[in-house]
């Protein structure tokens, strides 16, 4: 038995905010889609928690994918500012054995 084609997340958004709404019960849903009602009802479920923990995330403050580009950016702004001091050192190094360059102030 082959599996049935997936059907595009705007369309199953359609289908649990009509759900939701009372428009249409799961099980008339999941006749017009040719769907098991368990699908529709996993997707109402992953709806709900995915509103839940948005909503959550709002209150607490940055999420955690927030969080980790912050450490990541804290991180790169770091080697960035080592990196450039290692250039001014090698700089001085190089001035120092090579004489002024003319491009020194």
């Amino acid at each position: 038995m082959s599996r049935p084609p997936t059907i595009p997340v705007e369309k199953k958004l359609r289908i649990v905010l009509s759900v939701l709404q009372g428009e249409i019960s799961i099980a008339e849903a999941a006749r017009r889609e040719k769907v098991f009602e368990q699908s529709i009802g996993r997707w109402k479920l992953d709806f709900l928690e995915g509103g839940k923990t948005a909503l959550t995330a709002g209150k607490s403050g940055p999420s955690t994918r927030e969080q980790q580009l912050k450490a990541e950016v804290a991180e790169l702004t770091q080697a960035l500012g080592e990196a450039h001091l290692q250039v001014r050192v090698w700089k001085k190094s190089a001035e120092g054995r090579l004489g002024p360059s003319r491009t020194s102030r």
